[in-house]
Parts: C-alpha cells; sequence; structure tokens
C-alpha cells in the first residue's frame, strides 16, 4: 500500500498552473500590466533599502524596519511575478513538483516573517507615541536587529513544517492549480489522499504565523489611538498620526486581504475573487509599500532629494 501511494506521488512531476488562462484575449494587455508593477516594486523598495543605507538621517530604528520591509517585499515579489510573466508569454503553464514546493515555502516564509515584522513596525511606533521617555531604552539597535532578524527566522524555521505536509501529499489525479501561484489551498483540493489532517495542521501553523503577530499589530494601535485621541491641540493629534498612518494603511491592505482569502468559503462561485483578493497581498502590497511610505513621509523626500 505505502509502495503504490509513493508511486503515485512521484508519477506527477508536475502542475499547470492555470492563473489568468481564462482571459486569453487579456494576455498581451496582463503581461504589460504586471510587468510594470514588477519594475515600479523592484525599482522602489531597492530605492528606499539605499537611501536607510546611505543616508545618516534614516539611520533610526523605524527606517531601519522599513528597510527589511522593503527587501522582503522584493524577495516576495520575486518569487511569484517571474514565473507568471514568462507563463503570460509562452502560455504553457507548467511548474515542476519540486519548483511549486519551493515556491510554496518562500511563499509561505516571506508571509509569515511580514506578519511578524509588521507587528515588530507596529510595537516601535507604539513605544515612540505612547511610552517615548522609555524609546531609546526600549528599542536600541540591539533589540531592534533582534526584532528584524526574529521576524525572518520565524518566517522560514515555521514553513519547513507546512512545506513538508505539502509534500507528503499525494497527487494522483488532475494536475491543473487554479492559481496563479503555488499555495496550499489548491494543492489541497488536487490532492488524492486522506487531507483532513494536513488540514487541520496546516491551519494551526498558519494561525500561529498570523495570529499572534496581528493580535499585537491591533492591540498597539487600539493604544495607539487612544494616546493620540487625550492630545488636546489639533496639531499634535496630527503630527502623532502621521507617524503611524503609512503603516496602518499597509497591515489594513495585507492583513483584510488575507483574511478574507483564508476564510471565505472555498467555493467554485469565489474561486475567481479569492485569486484577485491574492493579488493584493501578493502583489500590489509589495509595489504600493514604497509609494505609501515615500510619498507620507518628509525625511524620505528631503533624502531622494539629495
Amino acid at each position: 500500500m505505502a509502495d503504490t501511494k509513493q508511486e503515485n506521488q512521484t508519477c506527477l512531476t508536475e502542475f499547470i498552473l492555470l492563473g489568468f488562462g481564462n482571459l486569453p484575449k487579456l494576455q498581451i494587455f496582463l503581461f504589460l500590466f504586471f510587468l510594470l508593477i514588477y519594475f515600479v516594486t523592484i525599482i522602489g523598495n531597492i530605492l528606499i533599502v539605499l537611501l536607510v543605507v546611505i543616508d545618516q538621517h534614516l539611520h533610526t530604528p523605524m527606517y531601519f524596519f522599513l528597510g527589511n520591509l522593503s527587501c522582503l517585499e522584493t524577495c516576495y515579489s520575486s518569487n511569484i511575478l517571474p514565473r507568471m510573466l514568462v507563463n503570460f508569454l509562452t502560455r504553457e503553464n507548467r511548474i515542476s513538483f519540486n519548483s511549486c514546493l519551493l515556491q510554496f515555502y518562500f511563499f509561505a516564509s516571506l508571509a509569515c516573517a511580514e506578519c511578524y515584522l509588521l507587528s515588530a513596525m507596529s510595537y516601535d511606533r507604539y513605544l515612540a507615541i505612547c511610552k517615548p521617555l522609555h524609546y531609546t531604552t526600549f528599542m536600541n539597535v540591539r533589540s531592534s536587529v533582534l526584532l528584524a532578524a526574529g521576524s525572518w527566522l520565524c518566517g522560514f524555521l515555521a514553513s519547513i513544517c507546512t512545506t513538508l505536509y505539502a509534500s507528503w501529499l499525494t497527487f494522483c489525479g488532475p494536475n491543473e492549480i487554479d492559481h496563479f501561484f503555488c499555495d496550499y489551498t489548491p494543492l489541497l483540493v488536487l490532492s488524492c489522499s486522506e487531507t483532513h489532517r494536513t488540514e487541520l495542521v496546516m491551519s494551526i501553523l498558519a494561525s500561529a504565523c498570523t495570529m499572534p503577530p496581528f493580535l499585537l499589530t491591533l492591540a498597539t494601535y487600539i493604544c495607539i489611538i487612544a494616546v493620540i485621541l487625550k492630545i488636546p491641540s489639533n496639531i499634535g493629534r496630527q503630527k502623532a498620526f502621521s507617524t503611524c498612518s503609512s503603516h496602518l494603511i499597509v497591515v489594513t491592505v495585507f492583513y483584510g486581504t488575507l483574511i478574507a482569502v483564508y476564510t471565505l468559503p472555498k467555493t467554485k462561485a469565489l474561486r475567481e475573487l479569492n485569486k484577485v483578493l491574492s493579488l493584493f497581498y501578493t502583489i500590489l502590497t509589495p509595489m504600493l509599500n514604497p509609494l505609501i511610505y515615500s510619498l507620507r513621509n518628509k525625511k524620505f523626500k528631503e533624502a531622494l532629494r539629495k
């Protein structure tokens, strides 16, 4: 029985990513559209990393975290978009079993790391606004490096387990993934093995990666908003809110679409909606991050002018 299961699993050597193949007349337009997004994402995020490294005025914990986020977003986009662009041109849409698992691993790792990094950034803003007298004590170079390194490490270690469980699935039937990248939900749909235990384990691991940082981010912003509302002057409230508004926008878009995709019922009618919503946290958010942070930040504008 074990030999038969292994044979069934290894005989399927590749998957077909359907992506947006149901829109054949728009393939060239979609290619140019996503190519522009990828170009803006890479240029914008690399520019932020360079500015944070070069400009002495940006050598603070807030910009250190932002540089890490931009580096992460560059890797995040590069894991998904280049293959997508190739598929638009070749229309073969084939991906090997191992490449699919590798793409899933990097996607899960970077998504988990982003959750923890966003919570570290929100904690930094909480200290700056709610505990300004103790900010330099709690948020020094050592603590900011540890928080950033911990975010990356948590993402890449936690995703090893989910990828291992995905690799143990048996695939003996259709090999068409109704998505534009290898995500675990479409993989579970294709599997002909018993997936209830795998779904439970993956849900627990996914919750461990997303819920603690999400709840921490939510708690810090509740405290931040409560403190801002107590500031007597309008100018003071606006100044305090401007220091965290960009981060709040990014967090809302990222978590809003992420939660919607993984909590909506996995019905055929909602499958296309899931794909569209997935575009936000996998492709559009990495592009919007540098635009949101740079356009709403005076120090970044000054650094760019220099």
